[in-house]
């Protein structure tokens, strides 16, 4: 566990530069063959593994100087009984909740770790139906989920690596993108992926150019928050207004450099041309 940027995970609209403990356990219910944590994804605890109790977490927490608690690196749901613990104790000391996750568990599930504290949602949407790799997932529940979230009025963002010669077909980010308008409206950032090869794919890397027509499709078809990440150019994260075109949050190395955003009761406007900024909780000042 450590103290790492709200925007690493990622989440580019939820409390900006802020820093959440980030956790994790063991065990997923997925198998996706290029996992780039698959030393906790696929394999048991030991006995010498320590358990932290969720008290600790939340000291160590409050300690450090962190917003928040952040469950990541394997799929957080499968310690679901700890996650509901530790998130009920996050609120009452004060602090967020976030999640990395699958979002593939019941609409009942998802109600829970709302009603415990889970406000901050980093969803991966793993592909579409027709892929061979993955060949048992209905990524349809994925979407149903996060607007399941959206409505209990949980943060959601997207984050789809684009993977070479998995999910990386025209037919697959265009129904992504589709279903993404159907279900979470234009508002909802959408994270598009550099692939790297890890644990058991050995295809090449996403080739930028594949990135691009993502992005370019994505922005055309309306979303209006599309980020490109693992790919070292800072601006293809920077957040612009969609109305004006204005530069409103600039960030460098998962740190927030500038924030140009007009508040009012804790909603956030352009400063030009006034729209509405979907952006959740405090700005943390370095």
């Amino acid at each position: 566990m450590e103290s790492r940027p709200i925007e690493i995970k990622p989440l580019f609209h939820y409390w900006p530069n802020s820093t959440a403990l980030t956790f994790s356990n063991w065990g997923c219910n997925f198998h996706c063959l290029w996992c780039q944590n698959h030393g906790l994804s696929f394999r048991s605890p030991k006995e010498e593994d320590p358990a932290t109790p969720p008290e600790v977490l939340v000291e160590m927490a409050l300690r450090s100087g962190d917003q928040g608690l952040c469950a990541s690196f394997n799929e957080p749901t499968t310690n679901f009984d700890y996650l509901l613990d530790v998130f009920s104790l996050t609120t009452e000391r004060g602090l967020y909740s976030t999640m990395v996750t699958n979002c593939y568990l019941t609409p009942e599930a998802l109600e829970e770790l709302v009603r415990a504290g889970a406000d901050g949602w980093s969803v991966d949407i793993k592909g579409c139906p027709g892929m061979k790799a993955l060949p048992h997932v209905d990524h349809e529940t994925v979407m149903r989920n996060a607007k399941t979230l959206l409505e209990a009025g949980a943060h959601v963002e997207m984050v789809y690596l684009v993977v070479t010669g998995a999910n990386d077909f025209d037919e697959c980010y265009k129904w992504i993108v589709s279903r993404h308008l159907d279900l979470l409206g234009e508002d909802v950032p959408l994270h598009i992926n550099r692939y790297y090869p890890a644990h058991l794919w050995r295809e090449p890397p996403t080739p930028l150019s594949k990135l691009f027509e993502v992005r370019e499709h994505a922005l055309k078809e309306g979303i209006r928050y599309v980020y490109v990440g693992n790919v070292n150019d800072p601006e293809l994260e920077w957040t612009k207004c969609p109305s004006c075109g204005r530069i409103l949050i600039v960030r460098r190395g998962y740190r927030v450099v500038r924030f140009d955003l007009s508040e009012d009761g804790g909603r956030y406007r352009c400063p030009i041309c006034g729209l509405d900024i979907p952006v959740r909780g405090r700005y943390i000042r370095s």
